[in-house]
C-alpha cells in the first residue's frame, strides 16, 4: 500500500529492482524501498528508526548512475524515478562474499553458546549469502569475556561487527550517549566510558537490534534458545503508553519480552522496566493460595472458604452500615473486561460507587475523560506541545522517546510548565518554573499573554519567559500533555490549569499522562465516582445503565480514593476491597493512608503479592498477572489492544472477572457472564465509548496495533461555549460560579466544529469503520447503547493561592522515578537493585542558607512526620523547592506529604549523627 498523492503534488518515484518496478515514496532509502516491494537487501547497519551511515557494506547492490552500473550501498541511497537496481549480480554477490568474509575474521565460531543462536542476523546472511569458507587462518583476538555495561547488559566485545546500531540508538533515540566505539583500527570495541555504566532506561533495546550476538541480557542470558520460546503478541502494562510487545515463554514460564514495532505508539523499543517486568510474574513470591485471617495469622485455605468469608465480611457490613461504607480501591493494573466485572460488581451487587482506580495520585476522572483528547501521534505532529506534567521519561519512558524526536527531528516546539526541571527540559523551547503549588497562576498569565495583555510574572515565572511561550502558542496546533508533576500537592492546581488553557485557548486538545499500566482503561470502565463503563456519567447513564444490568444503581456519586481513605480513618467506611491497589506504598499521604487502613472493620485484597496493605487485611485472593489471563487494555490515547495469554497462573491464581462473578454469585447478585468474551460482547453493547469493540475486530491483521475508541463520534450535538474568548483582557476562571461570566464548557475541539490535528492513518480505525455509534450493531446482532452523552469537562472553583513558606521552609515536589519500591520493580530480581536510596535535593544557595552540605544527613520535617534523609546537590532544582523522589525504599516522600495542604513544606535541619529515621509520626 501506497501513500496517497495529493491533486498536484509529484507522483511517487518508480524505481525498477531485479526487474520488478517499485513505487517508492519521495526520499526513502533503496533498501526500504525495495523491502516494501518484497525484495530483501541483507544488511547489518540498517535500521528503519535510525538514520543511515552505511558501515558495515552489507547492502551493496547496482545502481545505475551516470557511469553505468556502480556498488552503492543501498542504506544510504535514496531513491530516484527511473533508477535500476540489481541486487544478484554476480559483482554484488562478490561484494557480499568479501563482507562476510572481512566480518568473520574475528568473529568467534561460539554460535553453540551464543545467546544469539538460532535468530543470529550474522548467522543467517552468512549461510544466505555468504562463501561458504573462508581464506583467514590466522588466530582469533580474545578479550575477555564478557563485561557488564550495566546491570542489565553484558558485552562480548570478540562478537561485535561494529555496525554502530548500539552506540547510534543510544545517542539518536535515547539521548543517552554512554556507550561509543574507543581505540582504533584492529583494537576498535564498543565500550562505555572509563569508569562509567550505561545508565539508561532504555538500555537493553540495544541487545534487541544487536545483529549479533555482542550484546546480550543479563536476565535472559544462557536461558533458553529461540526453538525453545513459544511467543504471542500482547502489550505492556509497565505504564500508560500501551507498548506493543512479543510475551516469550518455555515449559510454562515467562522467558523474555522483546518489542513490536507499534507505528503509532512504541516504534518497536521498550523501556528497561518493561522489558524485564516478567520476572516479577515468574516470582516466588507471588500468592498462589488464597489467605483467611485467623486470629492474628493469615492461613492458607480453600477458594470456596475464602470467598465465602469475604462475602459475609461484606454482607455483614451492608447490613450494619449500609452500601455506602463500602468502597473499592484499585483496578488500574487490570485488564478492561477485570475492570468492567468490578464495576459492575459495585454497582449493582454492593450498591456502592466508592469506587477509585487511581490511589490519590492521578487526575479526576472527569478531566481524564472529558478534555478534548489527543493521540501520541497527533502530539507528535502538533505545532506546539505544552507540557503540564511528571516527568516522562521517568513516568512514561517510551512516550519520552515518542517526544524527544518530535523536538529534535520534526522540530516539534515543547514549551515546559512544571515545578522542576525535567528530562525534556533541555529540548523545550521555553521551560517555565514555576512555585509548587502555582501551575494555575502561571497558566492565567500565560493566557493573558496568549490573548495580548502585557505579560508579567506569575507563579514565580518570569514575564520575558511567558512572553516567548505565548509566541509560540498563538495561532498554533497547540497540545497539551496533562499529568501531576508533583504528589505534594492535590491536583486541584493542574485541575485548574487544564481548565484555563482549554477555556482560552480554542481548539486546544489533551493527551493524559496518567502512569499506571490500564487507568485509562479502568477509567472507561467505570471505576471513579460518578462514572458508568464508556465514558458517560452515573447521572447520564443511569437509565439506560439500570436497565441493561437489571439493577439499581447508587442514588449519588461516592468518593475518590482521597474521601474513602479519610472516611475510613473516621470509621464510615467499614468494607474495603483492593484490587491490585497498595495504598501504603501508592497513596501520597502515608499517614492518612495507615490511617484508613487500621479504621476499616473489613479488608479484602485481591493481588498477586502480599503487600504491605494486604498484610493486614482479613481475605487475600491470589490473582493473575497480564500474561496469565487474555482481554484488552486501554493506553493513554485510548487505543485499545489485546492482552496474549502465554502462561498459566501460579497455584491455583484466578483472573480478577473470575474472582468478581463468584463473589458477586455468593453476595445473592449475578454479574450475567461466565467468559471474557461474554464480558467483551456485554462491553460492546452497553458502553457508548466501547461501541464496535469487539474481539473479532481486534484479531483483524489491519488491527494488530489496535485502534482509538469511540471508533466515531458519537450522535449529540456540542453545546457552544457561552463565551468563546473573554471580553476585554479578563482570563475565564472555569467554573467560578461567582464570575459574571459564569461557567464556560471547556470542550473546545467540538465547539470549534471541527478537528485541529488530522489524525494519522494508524488512528483512522478499522476500514469501514461507522460514521457513528448509532449505525453500530453489536458483534452478537443486538442494538448497541442509545445516544448517550460522553462525559465533557465543565471546570472547577478556582483555588485561592497558597500560603508562602517562612524563611527557614521550602515547598515539597515529588514525582515518581521509573525504578522504585513498587511491587513490579521490588519483585524483579535485575531491577530490584535500580531502585535509589532515598534522598532530598535542593540547590546549591538553598542548602547554603541551611546550612547544609551535600551527603550530610538532615532532619526533614513537615506537619506530618520527620525523617532523616541524605542531602544532594542539585542546582537543576529551582529556589525555595526541595525534591524527594516518589516510593523509594523505606521512609520517604509519603510519609511527609499532607493531601489536605495546598502545599507541603518541609523544614531542612542538620544532624550532628544518623538516628532513627522517623522521629515522629505527626
Amino acid at each position: 500500500m501506497t501513500d496517497p498523492v495529493e491533486p498536484g503534488a509529484p507522483a511517487n518515484p518508480v524505481i525498477n529492482v531485479d526487474g520488478k518496478a517499485i513505487e517508492a515514496r519521495p526520499g526513502e532509502m533503496i533498501i526500504a524501498a525495495a523491502e516494501r516491494g518484497g525484495v530483501y537487501i541483507p544488511r547489518f547497519c540498517w535500521h528503519p528508526r535510525m538514520k543511515p551511515v552505511g558501515m558495515c557494506r552489507m547492502c551493496l547492490v547496482e545502481v545505475n548512475g551516470p557511469r553505468g552500473m556502480a556498488l552503492m550501498p543501498a542504506c544510504y541511497v535514496p531513491v530516484s524515478d527511473g533508477q535500476e537496481i540489481v541486487t544478484t549480480s554476480d559483482k554484488v554477490k562478490k561484494a557480499q562474499d568479501g563482507v562476510l568474509e572481512f566480518l568473520l575474521i574475528n568473529h568467534p565460531l561460539d554460535c553453540p553458546v551464543c545467546d544469539r543462536g538460532g535468530e543470529c542476523p550474522l548467522q543467517d546472511q552468512t549461510f544466505a549469502f555468504g562463501p561458504g569458507e573462508s581464506r583467514f587462518v590466522e588466530e582469533k583476538r580474545h578479550w575477555q569475556k564478557p563485561i557488564p555495561i550495566n546491570n542489565l547488559v553484558a558485552l562480548d566485545r570478540e562478537r561485535c561487527i561494529q555496525c554502530a546500531r548500539c552506540t547510534r540508538f543510544a545517542e539518536e533515540v535515547a539521548g543517552d550517549p554512554f556507550i561509543d566505539f574507543i581505540g582504533r583500527s584492529d583494537h576498535t570495541e564498543v565500550n562505555t566510558f572509563p569508569g562509567e555504566s550505561f545508565e539508561s532506561n532504555f538500555s537493553a533495546n540495544i541487545v534487541q537490534i544487536c545483529p549479533v550476538g555482542a550484546l546480550t541480557s543479563t536476565p535472559y542470558r544462557f536461558k533458553a534458545r529461540p526453538w525453545d520460546l513459544e511467543v504471542v503478541e500482547s502489550t505492556c502494562t509497565a505504564c500508560a503508553v500501551g507498548c506493543r510487545m512479543a510475551v516469550q515463554s518455555s515449559q510454562d514460564r515467562l522467558i523474555r519480552h522483546l518489542g513490536i514495532d507499534s507505528e503509532p505508539v512504541n516504534h518497536g523499543w521498550l523501556c528497561d522496566k518493561g522489558r524485564f517486568g516478567y520476572e516479577a510474574v515468574v516470582s516466588e513470591e507471588r500468592l498462589t493460595q488464597p489467605l483467611v485471617r485467623k486470629g492474628d495469622e493469615l492461613i492458607e485455605t480453600s477458594w470456596h472458604e475464602a470467598l465465602k468469608t469475604a462475602a459475609d465480611g461484606l454482607r455483614r457490613v451492608q447490613e450494619l452500615n449500609g452500601s455506602t461504607a463500602v468502597a473499592i480501591l484499585g483496578g488500574a493494573r487490570l485488564a478492561n473486561e477485570d475492570a468492567y466485572a468490578w464495576s459492575k460488581l459495585a454497582r449493582t451487587v454492593l450498591g456502592t460507587d466508592n469506587v477509585d482506580c487511581q490511589m490519590g495520585d492521578g487526575l479526576p476522572a472527569e478531566v481524564v475523560l472529558g478534555l478534548p483528547r489527543a493521540t501520541i501521534d497527533e502530539v507528535c505532529s502538533a505545532d506546539v506541545v505544552l507540557l503540564v506534567a511528571p516527568d516522562i521519561k521517568e513516568e512514561l519512558p517510551v512516550f519520552y522517546l515518542r517526544l524527544r524526536a518530535a523536538a529534535i527531528d520534526r522540530k516539534v516546539a515543547l514549551v515546559e510548565l512544571a515545578p522542576q526541571p525535567t528530562a525534556l527540559t533541555e529540548h523545550a523551547v521555553v521551560s517555565l518554573l514555576h512555585r509548587p503549588g502555582e501551575a494555575a497562576a502561571a497558566a492565567r498569565k500565560l493566557v493573558s499573554a496568549v490573548l495580548g495583555r502585557k505579560p508579567s510574572s506569575g507563579g514565580g515565572v518570569k514575564g520575558d519567559e511567558i512572553a516567548a511561550a505565548a509566541e509560540l502558542l498563538a495561532g498554533k496546533r497547540v497540545v497539551v500533555v496533562l499529568g501531576r508533576p508533583s504528589l505534594a500537592e492535590p491536583a486541584d492546581g493542574t485541575t485548574e490549569a487544564a481548565a484555563v488553557l482549554a477555556a482560552n485557548i480554542p481548539g486546544l486538545r489533551f493527551l493524559s499522562a496518567l502512569r499506571r499500566g490500564n487507568v485509562h482503561g479502568a477509567l472507561d470502565m467505570g471505576l471513579a465516582p460518578g462514572v458508568l463503563p464508556g465514558r458517560v456519567s452515573l447521572d447520564d447513564g443511569r437509565a439506560w445503565f439500570q436497565s441493561a444490568w437489571g439493577a439499581d444503581l447508587p442514588g449519588r456519586r461516592g468518593l475518590d480514593a482521597h474521601a474513602i481513605l479519610a472516611a475510613a480513618a473516621t470509621n464510615q467506611v467499614q468494607g474495603l476491597v483492593l484490587i491490585g491497589a497498595n495504598p501504603m506504598a501508592d497513596f501520597p499521604d502515608r499517614t492518612l493512608a495507615r490511617r484508613g487502613l487500621a479504621g476499616v472493620g473489613f479488608t479484602v485484597v485481591v493481588d498477586t503479592f502480599l503487600t504491605d496493605s494486604a498484610i493486614h487485611a482479613d481475605v487475600v485472593l491470589p490473582a493473575a498477572t497480564y500474561a496469565e489471563r487474555p482481554g484488552t487494555t486501554t493506553n493513554m490515547e485510548g487505543r485499545v489492544t489485546r492482552l496474549g495469554q502465554k502462561v498459566t497462573a501460579p497455584g491455583t491464581a484466578r483472573p480478577d472477572w473470575m474472582i468478581a462473578t463468584e463473589l458477586a454469585s455468593l453476595l445473592g447478585g449475578d454479574l450475567g457472564f461466565e467468559s471474557i468474551d461474554g464480558i467483551a460482547t456485554e462491553i460492546e453493547r452497553v458502553a457508548p465509548a466501547y461501541a464496535g469493540v469487539n474481539p473479532a475486530r481486534l484479531a483483524k491483521r489491519e488491527n494488530r496495533d489496535g485502534f482509538v475508541v469511540p471508533l466515531a463520534e458519537p450522535h449529540q450535538e456540542p453545546e457552544p461555549p457561552e463565551v468563546a474568548f473573554p471580553p476585554q483582557e479578563s482570563i475565564v476562571d472555569v467554573g467560578d460560579v461567582s464570575d459574571p461570566m459564569e461557567s464556560i464548557e471547556v470542550n473546545a475541539a467540538e465547539a470549534q466544529g471541527e478537528t485541529l490535528l488530522p489524525r494519522s492513518e494508524p488512528d483512522a480505525g478499522p476500514v469501514g469503520a461507522p460514521e457513528s455509534i448509532g449505525d453500530l450493531t453489536a458483534s452478537d446482532g443486538s442494538s448497541l447503547a442509545p445516544t448517550i452523552p460522553l462525559i465533557s469537562f465543565a471546570g472547577v472553583e478556582p483555588m485561592p493561592a497558597p500560603h508562602a513558606p517562612d524563611a527557614y521552609s521550602l515547598r515539597l515536589v515529588t514525582s515518581r522515578s521509573l525504578y522504585d519500591a513498587g511491587a513490579l520493580v521490588q519483585h524483579s530480581e535485575s531491577l530490584k537493585p535500580l531502585a535509589t536510596v532515598t534522598r532530598i535535593r535542593a540547590c546549591a544557595r538553598d542548602l547554603s542558607r541551611l546550612a547544609v552540605r551535600p551527603g550530610d544527613l538532615v532532619r526533614v520535617s513537615s506537619s506530618r512526620a520527620a525523617l532523616v534523609l541524605e542531602a544532594a546537590l542539585d542546582d537543576r532544582v529551582p529556589r525555595g523547592s526541595a525534591v524527594i523522589d516518589f516510593n523509594q525504599p523505606g521512609d520517604g516522600a509519603a510519609d511527609l506529604v499532607d493531601v489536605n495542604a495546598q502545599v507541603t513544606d518541609v523544614r531542612i535541619e542538620n544532624v550532628k549523627r544518623p538516628s532513627a529515621r522517623k522521629a515522629s509520626d505527626g
